[in-house]
């Protein structure tokens, strides 16, 4: 198994204007690579949380044209760190935009991508609601990427209530999950840290969530409380409220110890459906 390395998560508090949403990232993302950050994962929606579906598309660019992608990907370079970006809005074919993840390699060249399965289309108590599916089209892949200590699988936020994309990624071979997050104030303090914790005891890999904190245009109000949680499920680092960095030494070789110690993945067995008929009357 590799070498230990060490994993920063950045917190930031996200505005509806890019160029200040960058200086921000930016920043706190030299910090942590000052610190000793080997691999640096930034939140959901990083350089921009706009509330308005109309000013969100006209902020929003391609991959090729996205001001934030060309400047996370020349910082990388410059630190010579890996980068995970938790998301950037990008526009697709369709008229909506992509939420989509994007991992960088210490050269600045993008190595994997991402697009958010899942959408959250709830409607809560006090008059809060969200419909990302008016706004967001949503992917349709797992997605895993090779680092030099191991497999990363790609996720964001609302996923994380999904466990079967999580099973997945750990048997196809992932050691650690990213679960950049923009977690709703209410949502968070009821699931968050239960959610990030049963994710990865029931997958056995690391799981670190670089999320979003405080209030936002539009009224929305984000957790925050970004965590990387060990393969037992114990948290190793935790932020507050306000932005900041988290770090913590990631051991690969816990991933293999806590499955040795509970081997749910290697024990699942293959059942017939509730109402599929089993067995000859």
């Amino acid at each position: 198994m590799a070498n230990a390395f060490r994993l920063a998560c950045v917190q930031v508090n996200a505005g509806n204007e890019i160029e200040p949403n960058l200086e921000t990232a930016s920043q706190l993302t030299r910090q942590a690579a000052a610190e000793g950050a080997d691999f640096i994962s930034l939140p959901e929606c990083v350089a921009l949380l706009e509330p308005d579906r109309a000013a969100l598309l006209r902020k929003s660019a391609t991959a090729a044209d996205h001001p934030a992608l060309k400047a996370f990907t020349a910082l990388a370079g410059e630190l010579g760190k890996w980068i995970h970006v938790g998301s950037l809005a990008v526009l697709s074919d369709d008229g909506r935009v992509a939420n989509r993840t994007f991992l960088i390699d210490p050269q600045g060249s993008v190595t994997a991508t991402y697009d958010k399965i899942h959408m959250f289309d709830v409607d809560l108590d006090g008059g809060e609601s969200y419909r990302e599916s008016n706004t967001y089209q949503p992917g349709d892949a797992a997605v895993m990427a090779d680092l030099p200590w191991g497999a990363a699988g790609l996720t964001i936020c609302y996923d994380v209530r999904f466990p079967a994309l999580y099973t997945h990624l750990a048997e196809a071979g992932a050691h650690f999950i990213g679960v950049p997050s923009a977690f709703t104030r209410k949502t968070g303090q009821a699931h968050w840290h239960v959610l990030l914790r049963a994710r990865a005891i029931e997958t056995g890999c690391w799981v670190f969530a670089a999320a979003q904190c405080g209030d936002h245009a539009g009224g929305r109000q984000t957790y925050g409380h970004s965590l990387i949680v060990d393969p037992w499920g114990e948290i190793v680092a935790e932020a507050g409220e306000t932005p900041g960095i988290i770090m913590a030494e990631i051991d690969p070789g816990r991933v293999e110890a806590a499955r040795r110690s509970v081997p749910s993945l290697t024990n699942a067995r293959a059942y017939a459906p509730v109402g599929a008929t089993t067995r000859e009357a």
